[in-house]
Order: structure tokens, then C-alpha cells, then sequence
């Protein structure tokens, strides 16, 4: 397949994750919480709705800035690709590399929160642990998800963006 249109299907896919995915888990989180803080009271409802709400916001930030910002990086790609591959490559591969590299340090953190929110909600009788708990372990699996989809869709590209380079040099 040519570059562009791996690197139009990596964008195209990291658009609709970011605004059909991320945003969404965002705004179903804050209902969450919502709707727990209407329901219950007390230490369980605070526990479980201040991650909820934290990562909610977090993730509509995140996913609205990633879904925003791809129509621009995919004209200045394009762009680049047509007037000057090498610039364009030594841009764009060192980014990919770094978001690949990155990989580790994310399935280290959701795990972290997972088992956190495991270690809370069997480990503690608080009613606040039995709050927070569930909320980190639903938060680090979301995260598992996005990365999940995030991953498979990067490492093709970053390929692609190293057989141009190897093509390039020659």
C-alpha cells in the first residue's frame, strides 16, 4: 500500500478514536458520576464519582484535541511528503518512534491503576475504597482499550514511515 494512504488510515483512525471513542467515554464517565452522586451519598459516591470525573475530563479534553488537530497534521504530512520527504521523515518518524516507545510506560500505568483499584476495593473496608477502587479499575481498563487501538494502528504507520526513509536514502 502507498504511504499516504497508510498514513491517511492512520489518521482517519486516531479522528475516530479520539472523537467517536475517547470523547465519549469522557461524557459517559461525568454521567456516571452524575448519576452516582444522585443516587448515593457519602464515601462511596465521592470515591467513585472524583476519578470518574477527573478522568472524564481528561478524557474529552484529550480526545477533542487529538480529533481537532488531525485534519492540520495530515495537510502539513501531505504537504511535507510532496516538497520534501527527508524534512517531512525527520519530523514524523522520530515522533512515531517516540509514540511507540511510549507504549510500555501506558500498559505500566493502566496496570498500575487496575491493580491500585483492585488492591482498594478488596483490600479496604472504607466506603470511600470501595468507591475509588471500581472507578480506577474501569478507568485503567478504558485505558487498555484506547491504547489498545492506538498501538495496532501506530506501528503500521511507523513501518511505513521507515520503508519511505530506507526509500529516500537511496
Amino acid at each position: 500500500m502507498p504511504f499516504l494512504e497508510i498514513m491517511h488510515a492512520y489518521f482517519r483512525g486516531e479522528r475516530i478514536e479520539a472523537l467517536c471513542f475517547i470523547v465519549p467515554i469522557g461524557v459517559a464517565m461525568l454521567a456516571f458520576a452524575a448519576i452516582t452522586l444522585r443516587a448515593e451519598r457519602g464515601g462511596f459516591a465521592w470515591g467513585l464519582a472524583i476519578p470518574l470525573i477527573v478522568f472524564g475530563l481528561f478524557a474529552i479534553g484529550v480526545g477533542a484535541a487529538v480529533g481537532l488537530r488531525t485534519a492540520a497534521q495530515v495537510a502539513g504530512i501531505e504537504s511535507g511528503f510532496q516538497d520534501d520527504p527527508s524534512a517531512m521523515l525527520a519530523e514524523e518518524l522520530p515522533r512515531m518512534q517516540k509514540v511507540n516507545s511510549n507504549w510500555p510506560t501506558y500498559i505500566g500505568m493502566w496496570t498500575a491503576l487496575v491493580l491500585i483499584g483492585l488492591g482498594l476495593r478488596f483490600g479496604l473496608k472504607a466506603d470511600w475504597a470501595q468507591g475509588v477502587g471500581p472507578a480506577l479499575i474501569l478507568i485503567g481498563a478504558m485505558g487498555f482499550l484506547i491504547d489498545g487501538f492506538a498501538e495496532r494502528r501506530a506501528r503500521p504507520y511507523t513501518n511505513a514511515l521507515e520503508a519511505l526513509a530506507a526509500e529516500v536514502r537511496r
